[in-house]
């Protein structure tokens, strides 16, 4: 009886504890929200990290959530820019396009004060990286029956896979799977309605991926991942049991766009303007909204660098050219002094029979005849002999001594 007692003492006297860490003042934990939460390649993600009672002098401090898949959850690395916090409670990253996790805390130093990390929210890619999460069947919606696997793909031996529930709960598959090398079995149960995705041994998020779970009499079979621009997708709508015996009507963003007897519905060439909630409708039954995402094919997406690139080497090539002239100019007698090999032959056997000029202590007097060359390059068509030409002589440090050639 004693035993049992001081078991229950301990419970409350933790319970206690855990309510005091979550919520003393100056020590709670602040919330952080994401936006958007699933990214379209290279969108801005603005981060937003708020708590009670954080007035004026507070500075916030931003984190990229790191999987560690050996040990905890996460680990956290501070993002560029925010190693001395900022004095807004709003933090943008430019460019993102990969699934990421992240975290926020804020601190103040008069007086001093803190507050714990909040808990980690995601932002989520549907395009595949160096790690990929892949569904069977391969379709968003799946009836309870139905077994449903994902696997985890790329160059790690390393893998979990977590899932965030849509009441915001984070776990990962300890907890509601089987693991089978890199392949996950997820049970069979309504409550497996979530995003889901792969993390590495390394550190690396791959892409995520819808999976509804509803009991339900139809559903639609739509793809997990982004479809490319210009491809072939086709949707259907599946019965639980046996066929339709009605017209199936299938509907995006509410509209109806297509009503007939089949159970299908293709699109040729998808494009951007095909992007939207699809469901499906057959006898009264209604499936559950799916979204289908679309991409730039790589050949349109890599037109967008294009004028960006073009105007990067033009840049270059006008910078290569500016070097090249003053070059030239600085030393312009090797540039643009060529005589005809005829003449410099001549001027070779005159140069000859000159007198020499006194070297400088280094043995350096070409500088006299390059400018010599010149200077009966200017006198064309006179004979050497008819005009005597002076020229600046360098012996040595000194300057100004004048020689007649």
């Amino acid at each position: 009886m004693g035993r049992a007692l001081l078991s229950v003492v301990l419970v409350l006297f933790l319970l206690n504890t855990l309510l005091h860490f979550e919520h003393t003042e100056g020590h709670t934990r602040p919330v952080l929200t994401v936006s958007p939460s699933w990214l379209s390649p290279g969108a801005l993600v603005t981060l937003n990290c708020s708590a009670k009672d954080l007035s004026t002098g507070w500075r916030f401090y931003w984190y990229e959530a790191v999987p560690q898949v050996s040990g905890s959850l996460y680990g956290f690395k501070m993002l560029p820019g925010s190693s001395g916090g900022t004095e807004d409670s709003s933090f943008t990253i430019h460019g993102q396009t990969y699934t990421a996790g992240y975290v926020c805390k804020a601190e103040r130093v008069t007086p001093k004060n803190y507050t714990y990390y909040s808990k980690p929210k995601f932002v989520w890619s549907g395009d595949f990286r160096s790690a990929a999460a892949r569904v069977r069947p391969d379709r968003v919606q799946h009836f309870p029956s139905e077994s449903v696997s994902v696997r985890c793909e790329g160059s790690s031996s390393e893998w979990r896979l977590m899932r965030l529930s849509a009441a915001g709960h984070l776990s990962n598959y300890t907890n509601w799977g089987e693991m089978d090398k890199s392949t996950f079995s997820i049970h069979k149960h309504t409550n497996n309605t979530a995003v889901y995705w792969c993390e590495t041994g390394s550190g690396q998020f791959s892409n995520a991926v819808n999976i509804t779970v509803q009991k339900k009499d139809i559903i639609l079979t739509s793809p997990v991942h982004p479809v490319t621009e210009g491809d072939l997708v086709t949707l259907g709508c599946k019965p639980e049991a046996g066929n339709f015996t009605s017209r199936v009507l299938f509907y995006r963003n509410d509209e109806l766009i297509q009503n007939d007897t089949r159970g299908e519905m293709g699109i040729s060439a998808v494009s951007g303007s095909d992007e939207g909630f699809y469901r499906c409708e057959s006898s009264g039954n209604v499936s559950p909204l799916s979204w289908v995402a679309v991409k730039l094919s790589r050949q349109e997406s890599s037109s967008y660098h294009l004028p960006l690139t073009v105007g990067m080497v033009c840049c270059s090539l006008l910078v290569i050219l500016l070097l090249l002239f003053c070059c030239c100019r600085k030393s312009k007698y090797l540039c643009f002094a060529r005589a005809p090999q005829s003449q410099r032959t001549d001027q070779t056997e005159q140069e000859e029979s000159q007198p020499k000029v006194p070297s400088s202590p280094d043995g350096s007097h070409h500088v006299t005849y390059a400018v010599i060359q010149l200077q009966n390059l200017r006198n064309k068509g006179k004979s050497v002999a008819d005009e005597t030409v002076y020229s600046e002589v360098k012996v040595g440090a000194a300057l100004g001594n004048k020689s007649a050639v």
